[in-house]
């Protein structure tokens, strides 16, 4: 009996750590964007390495959090991913890295300013959340519902942030436009 209560807290903290890690490779991407396109509105220089070094970063995390998040974490985690830019539909990457092909700059920083301070860091809140959730520290009835709904929620955002930028990329390649 000793020995499974053992077991069960080196697995619990093993969790913990995870989750920590999770949540600060998420924030620190979302801080290293953010402060890319605040630079770039600016006029100075950006350092691509800071941002790639985030990518790459929450890229190995959330890599390997997939083999141990539960279902619920793992949907969070996963259409987090798709919001920060890592990924196959990932739009928060690439918007930094659309602004210097950008017809309109200001829009571009206004839409990469909205992008960093509503969907993505409502993303990052709700991961966290999340994993306050699964860990039991914080507990609030009817969150699988709130979870579900943001999610659907971000996804859509994160949607249509994608076809806006397809659709900006295709004007700026097209000279006839």
């Amino acid at each position: 009996m000793e020995r499974e209560q053992e077991r069960h807290e080196q697995a619990m903290q093993a969790r913990r750590h995870l989750y920590a890690r999770l949540n600060t490779t998420a924030r620190a991407y979302r801080v290293a964007a953010r402060d890319a396109v605040l630079a770039a509105k600016r006029g100075e220089s950006v350092d691509p390495a800071l941002l790639e070094s985030a990518k790459e970063a929450w890229a190995d995390e959330y890599s390997q959090a997939q083999m141990a998040l539960a279902k619920d974490v793992l949907d969070v985690a996963s259409v987090l991913t798709g919001l920060l830019g890592s990924g196959m539909r990932g739009v928060g990457y690439a918007v930094v890295k659309h602004l210097p092909l950008s017809s309109d700059l200001d829009e571009a920083y206004e839409r990469a300013d909205a992008w960093f301070s509503s969907p993505l860091s409502d993303g990052v809140h709700l991961l966290r959340v999340t994993l306050r959730q699964d860990l039991g520290v914080e507990v609030s009835p009817g969150f699988d519902e709130t979870r579900a709904q943001m999610l659907s929620t971000l996804d859509s955002a994160r949607d249509d942030l994608a076809h806006l930028l397809a659709a900006e990329g295709a004007r700026t390649s097209d000279p006839a436009a």
